[in-house]
């Protein structure tokens, strides 16, 4: 089974989470890999039996422009910030799913989701729009203030993935043994 595992990352920790996932992925059987936004065609998802798509929330979802271009501009950034296209746009271009499978996840700061917001809720929502199936609800994974992951959220995203791994096959999808 082909897995992707799409990200758009301001500060690397999204990057990070998501190359966790393709690599708990791949130690699962399935044929997973992680990319930048930037790095992928939205048409290249179209031969895709998993898709996980994921990105950092800013004011209180998915990125903008202008959010994007602060990041890159940070003084304290030593990460190479996703700037075009983001995730909103990039999404909106998805050929249909066709109920393939999905799922959506993000980063964002470590306090209550009421003041945060989350960017998994837009992208879970342009995914479904997009005819895709989510095989489990959006994970949000923490940083603190100073845009850093904390302790323990890169093993938290090899749980999910193996959720996420379990959740296909009891959708009835066969994934190959490792």
């Amino acid at each position: 089974m082909r897995a992707l595992v799409v990200y758009e990352s301001m500060y690397g920790n999204t990057a990070a989470v998501g190359e966790a996932i393709a690599a708990s992925l791949r130690a699962q059987g399935f044929d997973a890999e992680g990319r930048l936004v930037s790095e992928i065609d939205p048409a290249e998802t179209a031969e895709v039996d998993l898709l996980l798509v994921g990105g950092p929330t800013h004011v209180h979802g998915m990125s903008r422009a202008s959010t994007r271009k602060a990041a890159a501009s940070d003084e304290k950034n030593t990460f190479a910030a996703t700037l075009e296209p983001g995730l909103r746009e990039w999404l909106k271009r998805l050929p249909p799913g066709e109920s393939r499978l999905a799922g959506a996840f993000d980063t964002r700061i470590d306090k209550p989701v009421i003041l945060t917001g989350s960017a998994a809720k837009g992208i879970r929502r342009l995914l479904e729009a997009a005819g895709f199936q989510l095989v489990l609800n959006p994970e949000c994974f923490l940083v603190s203030g100073e845009n850093q992951l904390l302790a323990g959220e890169l093993e938290h995203a090899e749980v999910w993935a193996d959720a996420v791994g379990s959740a296909t096959a009891r959708a009835g999808v066969l994934v190959a043994t490792p």
